[in-house]
């Protein structure tokens, strides 16, 4: 795995080659739709609860700050938007900020129309008792979970 991920770093066309981009977006939304379509046409489950997991002040502060961390890994990737920013040509008539917030903000958009669904129906569904992966959470039919599984692989492993 090793070699093809040195040989893309070395290619100085990586970045025009879009398929290898869009492959990551689109597995994005396919697993992430896939989740949220399953979880919604299962219906709420009966004796659904809605409450804190933690019985205790101290677990519900710990879950909260785990929600943060949760909420920070999900949107990690700021640092690289300076080092792409840095990259694109910029003169004082055309500054790279117009470019670099258009796309930053159809990114996070994309981003959040793929996260919040999952959450929010998740949540509705499952109620306190879903798993930190909804996939877990979904149990059946297991091909569907096998393949949405298959393309977080595919997923991480293009992504870098």
């Amino acid at each position: 795995m090793g070699q093809p991920v040195f040989y893309t770093d070395q290619t100085e066309l990586f970045l025009k080659l879009v398929n290898l981009n869009t492959t990551p977006f689109s597995k994005r939304v396919v697993y992430s739709t896939i989740s949220w379509t399953t979880s919604l046409d299962k219906g709420v489950q009966p004796d659904v609860e809605y409450g804190y997991k933690a019985k205790s002040t101290v677990g519900t502060v710990f879950n909260f700050f785990s929600a943060l961390g949760d909420v920070a890994f999900a949107y990690a990737g700021h640092n690289v938007v300076l080092e792409i920013q840095a990259t694109i040509p910029s003169t004082p008539e055309k500054p790279s900020k117009g470019p670099m917030w258009k796309g930053v903000i159809v990114a996070y958009t994309v981003l959040d129309l793929c996260y919040f669904p999952v959450t929010l129906i998740g949540y509705w569904v499952y109620g306190n008792g879903v798993d930190e992966n909804i996939l877990v959470t979904l149990e059946k039919p297991t091909w569907l979970i096998a393949m949405v599984n298959m393309f977080v692989v595919v997923h991480v492993c293009i992504s870098f």
